[in-house]
């Protein structure tokens, strides 16, 4: 059968997730191991999320979930200003990011991004008989000028991660200003904005101004990060009316499960974990700031939850050298590291290995 697959399915290299700390633990013989790769809350979920998740396991798993998600999407609409109509659930925002492409792209049809970015564009694109477009990064940022250039007839969505996944870096309201006076009006801008609780950043552009301008946007947002849902795979969209109806044609009836929207809709609430989870990341990061300047790590200043950093020229050993010691970064390619900001004590321990790995 293998004859039948095309040679884009055939070139793509699977997303490579990691093992299960317990499955880790067990073949190094460690305990007490941490993992700091996937840009999770370390606090967890919300108290009222769980409590919410809790009240429906008695009630109705033996049903199917709604299959519009109704109440979710109608908070949504309400928190962003838009009607409900513009929003979309999927299955963790990665869904969306393959629903638009479902929806948009034909073969031969391209996207445009920049290099070093969330991988899971290239994929989809590709297993859709798409191509991708990458643009250089400029200092470790977007270079929107740049991806302004390379768009042509062809191209039907430019990505935005905002911030950027892996280096945390920002696109300002001016260059997205400036951005999206130059793009076309028939290309979906996609603004990726997963991290964008975390951000600190008064230059921060509103995405959501140009989608009530009626510009073909797309907002991307997740539960998966700061709201703490990861495991119950929750995201959503907010574009036109048009394009949002066009993509739940696509999209399967039941694509996100009871337990995920009710956690959902319950964490949208909690303003409180929220803040509480904003304090803990801002912590973290100017203490790690502190520790990688006086281990001479060279790092990049980050708007989300993760720090992209270098501390040698082969991040392939130092990742596994911390492994071994129960520390799971990610590694990025060549010299390049991720960590996940943790909790004081993790940030700690983790500060504690590089040190004995690095020698420092």
């Amino acid at each position: 059968m293998l004859k039948f697959v095309s040679d884009s399915i055939k070139n793509l290299v699977p997303y490579q997730p990691g093992k299960p700390i317990e499955e880790l633990e067990r073949e190094l013989g460690i305990s007490g191991a941490i993992k700091l790769a996937s840009n999770e809350n370390p606090l967890g979920a919300s108290r009222k999320a769980v409590d919410a998740i809790k009240a429906l396991i008695d009630k109705k798993v033996h049903r199917y979930p709604d299959g519009g998600g109704f109440y979710l999407r109608r908070a949504l609409a309400e928190k962003w200003g838009v009607s409900q109509e513009s929003v979309i659930l999927g299955n963790g925002s990665n869904e969306i990011i393959e629903l638009l492409i479902r929806t948009l792209v034909s073969p031969g049809d391209n996207a445009v991004t920049s290099e070093n970015t969330f991988s899971v564009y290239r994929l989809i694109m590709t297993a859709a008989n798409g191509s991708i477009i990458t643009v250089p990064m400029k200092d470790e940022r977007f270079d929107l000028k740049a991806l302004a250039g390379k768009i042509n007839s062809r191209t039907r969505l430019v990505f935005i991660a905002n911030p950027n996944n892996p280096t945390g870096t920002m696109s300002t309201a001016q260059e997205v200003r400036d951005f999206m006076n130059e793009v076309p009006r028939d290309v979906m801008v996609v603004f990726d904005e997963a991290y964008a609780e975390y951000v600190t950043s008064d230059q921060y552009p509103d995405s959501l101004s140009y989608l009530k301008e009626g510009r073909n946007v797309t907002i991307l947002r997740t539960f998966s990060k700061i709201y703490g849902l990861a495991g119950l795979r929750i995201g959503y969209g907010l574009t036109t009316v048009e394009i949002a109806d066009m993509m739940n044609r696509v999209r399967q009836p039941f694509n996100t499960n009871a337990l995920a929207q009710a956690g959902a809709l319950a964490a949208l609430d909690d303003d409180a974990h929220v803040e509480e989870s904003r304090r803990i990341n801002r912590e973290g990061k100017e203490y790690l700031y502190k520790e990688f300047d006086s281990m001479g790590i060279n790092f990049i200043p980050t708007e989300a939850n993760f720090i992209y950093f270098r501390a040698g020229n082969d991040g392939g050993a130092i990742f596994n050298a911390m492994l071994k010691k129960g520390i799971i970064i990610r590694h990025m390619g060549g010299p390049n590291l991720r960590v996940t900001i943790g909790l004081p004590d993790e940030n700690r321990k983790f500060v504690d290995v590089l040190r004995k790995v690095l020698g420092k």
